[in-house]
């Protein structure tokens, strides 16, 4: 009976330690193959992600590239089982000039447009985005570029994809551009904050299919007043309650 007793003891242990490992190869499957979290450190997609918020990317929109992998093996070049991303869209990408850093933007020109800023409004093949007052923004802690109270504006893009952007100043060095006209295989993005965002405008430049990691689809979490994730005791009155399991648009 005792002998018995071990076996069903050792052949329990054997069967947790099973369904640990499993759970863990789900995870990684699901991590590597459909969704990735990432944390938004920064403001410059305010006030569409704010600083604390939690987001899942969909890893499957835009098919796979070798950036889609833990380590970035080497192992193809290009995107397999890829589709184009659609203008709108925000986007998670490998900065081109150090593919070890990830950036969040939003895609606003396809390969052969033509993207230019005057006068802080958005043009795309030489029509310019609409954008219609949207009321004020204030930000919630220390954000990068939020200072005040600062308008908002709301985009709609020609395939009817509208969104939110922050324009804290008429005249700054992003609000007037020259022309640049999109290489084949490359994307243009801009942060939604827009006067205070490092992207295809500056260093960014261009950024090549192969660099997208996915499409931003969901915030789980959000975490305000520059509340870090470890301060639990925090949560009750950081949490922002209105944003978990928000869209993003």
């Amino acid at each position: 009976m005792a002998e018995n007793i071990e076996k069903k003891q050792g052949g329990g242990l054997w069967e947790n330690v099973k369904v640990i490992i499993q759970a863990l190869l789900l995870a990684v499957v699901i991590r590597t193959v459909f969704f990735q979290p990432f944390t938004i450190p920064s403001g410059s997609m305010m006030p569409t992600l704010l600083v604390g918020d939690y987001i899942f990317v969909n890893k499957f929109a835009y098919g796979y590239s070798k950036y889609s992998l833990p380590f970035s093996p080497d192992l193809f070049e290009g995107r397999i089982f890829g589709s184009e991303p659609k203008r709108g869209d925000v986007v998670v990408f490998r900065f081109p000039p150090n593919p070890d850093i990830d950036y969040i933007k939003r895609l606003v020109g396809l390969p052969g447009d033509k993207v230019q800023v005057r006068d802080g409004i958005l043009y795309v093949n030489g029509a310019a985005v609409p954008r219609v007052p949207d009321g004020i923004f204030r930000a919630d802690g220390q954000q990068y570029g939020a200072a005040g109270e600062i308008p908002v504006f709301r985009e709609t893009m020609d395939n009817g994809v509208n969104y939110d952007t922050l324009d804290e100043s008429p005249d700054t060095r992003g609000d007037n551009t020259r022309e640049f006209i999109v290489p084949e295989g490359h994307y243009f993005m801009m942060g939604d904050n827009r006067d205070n965002s490092a992207d295809s405008r500056f260093d960014v430049g261009f950024v090549p299919a192969q660099n997208l990691v996915g499409r931003a689809s969901m915030i789980f979490f959000s975490l305000g007043n520059d509340t870090s994730f470890r301060e639990i005791w925090k949560w009750p009155t950081n949490l922002r309650y209105d944003r978990i399991f928000k869209s993003v648009e």
